[in-house]
């Protein structure tokens, strides 16, 4: 479904929403008229969501440079001990979706989590931040 799409049928469920709230009844109150002869029936708007809809969001992007000499072990957790998932070579730039803080590993606790291929968590300590910082999980 287009976005477009998506907000002209949540606008139609606003509108449908407010008349209600309103006290008073749209054109689908006609269809609860099995005579059609006009009458205003008790209709009641299907209740709506009053949050903004997300629609196209996409969120940053950040990189950064592993500086492991031997490469980076990216794991499933950002635990020193959790299991290896992959890991990518020296010099390779790698997409960072968010940081958190973990097991220290020299001197830094925050772990990055990746997301070229499979989703994995990298120590800060052997990526190199090219641009921003990442944002927090």
């Amino acid at each position: 479904m287009s976005p477009r799409t998506t907000a002209t049928r949540l606008g139609v469920l606003a509108a449908a929403g407010a008349l209600a709230t309103l006290g008073l009844s749209g054109p689908a109150a006609a269809q609860d008229d099995p005579d059609h002869k006009g009458r205003v029936t008790d209709h009641k708007a299907p209740a709506t969501d009053h949050r903004a809809p997300v629609t196209d969001y996409k969120a940053p992007v950040y990189k950064g440079r592993v500086t492991a000499k031997s490469g980076l072990l990216l794991r499933d957790s950002p635990r020193r001990g959790s299991r290896v998932v992959r890991s990518e070579p020296h010099g390779k730039v790698v997409t960072i979706y968010c940081k958190t803080k973990g097991d220290r590993v020299g001197r830094t606790n925050h772990w990055y989590l990746l997301t070229d291929g499979t989703w994995a968590w990298g120590s800060a300590n052997y990526i190199a931040n090219i641009g921003k910082a990442p944002r927090w999980c």
